[in-house]
């Protein structure tokens, strides 16, 4: 039985001009995962990324907390093999995992704001800005799942979803081709919406629900599932416990 780890990036740049980036806390939130991993020593047999940059930068930073405590071979004198190289990005990045296009649903989604510049003088004036933003952001989530709009997006609901589907099929695929044991454990670093889309298939629910799981899920937290032959399970969701020694401040949702 093979365990897939989905592991949400850490903290980006939320209401910035580049949203793909990692903040300082999302860097940090990400070897904080890599060093809880390595303490309750647990064993990661290969890693994967999307093609984001913080998807990416989550999975050098976790390697960065967690590549100095794994040992150099597994009990018998044979060298382990590394989880992920980075110089050879074909070999962990599996594209299906980015996330949905923010900006194109924000922006077609806002009724009488046609731009960015709308959308910024809106929320400047407001009193609470990172207030309104979130609200607008809500407005814009509802719309695009809520299916009555889909010819409006570069990629609706429906499309999303199922690239979601294929996208965990494509590390089946992968984890087939490769010499692991059957008890393996992979790691994915991806986007929320993309775990809630998983999940929700999983529990057999529709896009309103991966909606309210999208938005509960924690950087760097992560969902378990398990493959089995053709059998998919969901194990756990949402697992953030490496973040609680350091407390609150380190547990955040963008």
């Amino acid at each position: 039985m093979t365990t897939i780890l989905l592991a949400r990036h850490g903290q980006a740049s939320f209401g910035q001009e580049n949203y793909d980036q990692l903040s300082e806390l999302g860097s940090i939130q990400a070897k904080m995962l890599g060093q809880h991993y390595a303490a309750t020593q647990r064993r990661i047999d290969a890693i994967f990324t999307g093609n984001l940059v913080r998807q990416q930068d989550s999975a050098r930073h976790f390697w960065e907390g967690y590549q100095p405590f794994v040992c150099t071979n597994n009990g018998d004198g044979k060298p382990t093999m590394p989880a992920i190289d980075f110089d050879q990005p074909n070999s962990y990045i599996v594209p299906q995992f980015d996330e949905f296009n923010h900006k194109d649903v924000f922006i077609k989604s806002t009724d009488g704001l046609s731009n960015r510049a709308d959308i910024s003088a809106e929320i400047a004036k407001a009193e609470s800005p990172a207030t309104r933003l979130a609200e607008l952001f809500d407005q814009a989530m509802q719309r695009w799942h809520g299916g009555n709009n889909d010819q409006d997006y570069v990629e609706s609901w429906p499309q999303f979803n199922e690239r979601a589907q294929q996208a965990l099929e494509q590390v089946r695929a992968k984890i087939a081709n490769m010499s692991l044991d059957q008890d393996s454990t992979v790691l994915v670093f991806t986007s929320g919406g993309v775990i809630a889309a998983i999940t929700a298939q999983l529990l057999r629910q529709g896009s309103q629900t991966a909606y309210q799981l999208n938005k509960s899920l924690v950087n760097t937290g992560v969902t378990s599932i398990t493959l089995k032959k053709q059998s998919t399970r969901l194990l756990s969701l949402n697992e953030y416990s490496h973040l609680f020694s350091e407390g609150k401040p380190f547990v955040t949702w963008r």
